[in-house]
C-alpha cells in the first residue's frame, strides 16, 4: 500500500517588529486619524498584534486611542 498523506511544508516566519517602536512613540493620540486607519479594517475593527505586529505596549494605546476617537467621532 502507497502512503497517501501530503507532507505539510513549514514557512518560516520572519519576526515582525513594532513600527511604533522603531518610530520611537511614547503616545498614540486619537486625534492622529492617518495613523488609527492602518491598524482597521475597512469595516472599522481594530487589527489584532498577529496580523500588525504591533508590541503589546504599543497594541493596548493604539486600542484605547481607537475607541476614543470612536466615541468622539474622529475616526468613522
Amino acid at each position: 500500500m502507497q502512503n497517501n498523506r501530503k507532507r505539510r511544508v513549514r514557512k518560516t516566519v520572519t519576526p515582525k517588529i513594532c513600527r511604533l517602536c522603531e518610530a520611537k512613540v511614547n503616545y498614540v493620540d486619537f486625534k492622529d486619524a492617518e495613523l488609527l486607519r492602518k491598524f482597521q479594517t475597512e469595516k472599522g475593527r481594530i487589527l489584532p498584534r498577529r496580523i500588525t505586529g504591533t508590541c503589546l505596549k504599543h497594541q493596548k494605546m493604539l486600542s484605547c486611542a481607537i475607541k476614543r476617537a470612536r466615541i468622539i467621532s474622529v475616526v468613522l
